[in-house]
């Protein structure tokens, strides 16, 4: 089986020409990319999901969680976020608020998973940049779900159109035999979803690791890995172009966050 598709870069601007690598579209004219983008600050962390770490019996887990969640969240979620009782709504809303769940955190900005991948400051270790092309994933998907992204003229799924094609995650698995992968853009829970251009990936089968899917799909994806030594370089400058805790989590932890690593003399 082939591996993944590792580019290890050797300065800032060999990394900004990977990250913006293959974003020309020339019916358009424009530079309009066509990737997720995940950052994590050790190259050898695996794709798990926060449900897969928590273990045991993942399938029986998944069900009660999201089952609490709803019963006990209900009274305080967000303000017309939850005016739908749909699934997929409580699974954004739970992921946002750290609940173990089947989704992963993506974004459309390269930086912030720039940010992601330099947040921790002990770089000692390598970091890594997925890219995903969406476009590619989504030709795998099942007939309802591509049908729907071709009547919407869209690249990625949102909650309304999952609800459409599947309200419960156990009909969401069955609509294919095989394994597959959905992009999504979540509400507008707050501020954070917002800056962060986020999206999720969900997987049909909630034992699923992306690593081992994507590494049957290797054309789908690459990989960026940013030597420790880069990683002071890279996160100095995201700070001075404003990606930074302050930002992507508004309010005064992210601004403690952001002051504490500002402030940090370099090791």
């Amino acid at each position: 089986m082939p591996g993944h598709r590792d580019v290890r870069v050797s300065s800032w601007d060999e990394l900004n020409r990977r990250l913006y690598e293959g974003t020309w579209n020339p019916k358009l004219g424009r530079f309009r990319g066509r990737v997720a983008f995940r950052g994590l600050s050790d190259a050898s962390y695996v794709l798990h999901t926060s449900l897969q770490r928590l273990g045991g019996n993942i399938r029986v887990l998944e069900h009660h969680l999201l089952r609490n969640w709803r019963k006990y969240a209900f009274r305080s979620s967000l303000p017309g976020v939850i005016s739908q009782d749909s699934v997929w709504n409580w699974l954004c809303l739970g992921q946002h608020f750290g609940l173990a769940t089947r989704l992963l955190d993506w974004t459309f900005s390269p930086y912030v998973a720039l940010h992601f991948a330099t947040a921790n400051v002990e770089f000692g270790v390598d970091g890594v940049v997925w890219c995903v092309d969406y476009t590619e994933v989504h030709k795998m998907l099942p007939s309802a779900l591509k049908a729907w992204l071709v009547r919407s003229g869209a690249n990625v799924l949102t909650n309304e159109s999952l609800l459409s094609v599947a309200q419960t995650l156990p009909a969401f698995d069955r609509l294919s035999r095989r394994a597959f992968v959905a992009f999504f853009e979540p509400p507008s829970l707050d501020e954070r979803v917002i800056n962060q251009y986020a999206l999720f990936s969900v997987a049909s089968d909630p034992l699923m690791v992306f690593d081992d899917w994507l590494l049957k799909h290797p054309r789908v994806h690459r990989r960026i890995i940013i030597p420790a030594a880069l990683k002071w370089e890279v996160r100095d400058k995201l700070d001075q172009a404003n990606v930074n805790d302050r930002v992507l989590f508004p309010g005064l932890g992210g601004l403690a966050t952001w002051l504490n690593r500002h402030y940090q003399p370099k090791r």
